[in-house]
């Protein structure tokens, strides 16, 4: 367990796997609570894998397939990470239903419910080295509020973003102790 007493992480699980190609051993961790005090801990319903860029129909930021896809297809991972990671999107492809509102190109974003995806995060850790590897940043995002939740299946959800971008002013001040 980590653990400290303003955020502390549950542990659920370590793994140890194998890169196929240079059978580089790779550990991991997946984490099932975050504590936000002593004693407190927060269960997230949904866990999303996600960039900094944003995709242009959901105005949303790109999940780790599309930012994957693009490495392969800009031809910046070398050939064997590519091979990697097509299999790794086979596997995927397989295993994990096609939500019909992604096969329609609406403007939804993915999340893996936490509650059934242990074997999916396993698969997709190698997907996050690939992201590491080529320097390409990325994020673990937890939720409870996705959304409005349009498709759902034993693994997932995809729920409904506007695809508008919405920035707005910041205050002055952050600070508590300073007046405008």
């Amino acid at each position: 367990m980590y653990y400290n007493k303003t955020i502390g992480f549950r542990q659920s699980k370590s793994l140890t796997y194998y890169h196929r190609f240079t059978n580089t051993r790779v550990y991991t961790t997946i984490f099932t609570g975050i504590s936000f005090s002593e004693g407190l801990i927060m269960h997230f319903k949904y866990v999303r894998i996600q960039g900094s860029e944003l995709a242009k129909n959901t105005m949303y930021a790109k999940g780790i397939f599309s930012m994957c896809w693009q490495l392969v297809q800009q031809d910046v991972m070398d050939q064997e990470d590519a091979e990697l990671f097509k299999e790794i999107d086979d596997w995927f492809a397989h295993n994990l239903p096609w939500p019909t509102p992604c096969k329609n190109q609406e403007a939804v974003v993915c999340w893996f419910k936490t509650e059934n995806s242990d074997e999916m995060l396993r698969m997709i850790r190698p997907a996050m080295w690939l992201l590491e590897r080529y320097n390409h940043p990325y994020f673990v995002v937890y939720t409870n509020t996705p959304g409005e939740i349009v498709y759902e299946d034993k693994y997932q959800i995809a729920a409904k973003t506007d695809g508008v971008l919405k920035i707005e002013e910041i205050q002055p001040s952050w600070s508590p102790d300073e007046t405008s």
